[in-house]
């Protein structure tokens, strides 16, 4: 095995930082979009500032449940919610300093005419990168690993890290209740978790509102800052 590291992890709408923390972290991120949907999870949901407090928007999506995967889970792109989503993005950011910069990449994910939530999901994260100026390596578990499907979850992870031949498999702060260190070092493989930091920043309140889409962050500080945030995490 070679010093690679890899990540797994649902794809999330426009997630938070520490998303993108753990993205950034790795050489390998893949989408596990072949797992059940969670509902009232940042799968389809995501929060704005508006007029100085959290807005929580919503992508309907047709039929969601969890009992289907996520990559069988449509949005309803006609549903009057869906169309209004767009405008209020615009509407809280449009005095934003870096709003120039950053709604025509939202506008790019709205517009490209994904209706499944996970390929919009990854869109989503995708182009966020690309805007960032940060190359990676990103696989869909549906695709690159369905020999794996039927594993235990643990067993899974390591599966797709044995086959990706890589040394080190980093996991959010939350895996910790789910997986072993001794386990994953039974078979070679270093296990971390990320626990993430979200620096303040300037924002349209007076009091700081953290843990927003990545949407805000990028609306208001530079690539530049954006990109040193993304390393500000510690791996434990």
């Amino acid at each position: 095995m070679i010093n690679k590291r890899v990540a797994v992890m649902q794809p999330y709408i426009f997630p938070y930082l520490g998303y993108f923390q753990l993205v950034n972290a790795v050489d390998t991120f893949v989408f596990y979009e072949d797992v059940n949907f969670i509902n009232r999870s940042w799968i389809n949901r995501n929060k704005i500032l508006v007029n100085g407090n959290e807005k929580l928007l919503s992508f309907p999506c047709i039929k969601a449940s969890q009992n289907k995967l996520i990559n069988q889970v449509e949005i309803d792109l006609q549903q009057k919610e869906y169309k209004k989503l767009l405008q209020s993005i615009s509407m809280a950011y449009k005095k934003a300093p870096y709003f120039e910069d950053v709604f025509p990449v939202v506008e790019k994910v709205f517009h490209s005419k994904a209706t499944n939530i996970a390929t919009y999901a990854i869109n989503s994260i995708q182009e966020v990168m690309n805007y960032l100026g940060i190359a990676k390596s990103f696989k869909i578990s549906s695709e690159a690993f369905a020999a794996s499907k039927g594993l235990e979850k643990q067993e899974r992870l390591i599966k797709i890290t044995h086959s990706e031949k890589a040394s080190t498999y980093i996991n959010a702060l939350g895996g910790q209740e789910l997986y072993s260190k001794d386990d994953f070092k039974r078979e070679e493989i270093h296990l971390f978790f990320l626990k993430a930091s979200l620096p303040e920043y300037s924002q349209f309140s007076d009091a700081f509102v953290p843990g927003l889409s990545i949407i805000d962050v990028l609306m208001m500080n530079s690539r530049a800052e954006v990109k040193a945030m993304l390393n500000q995490y510690e791996l434990i």
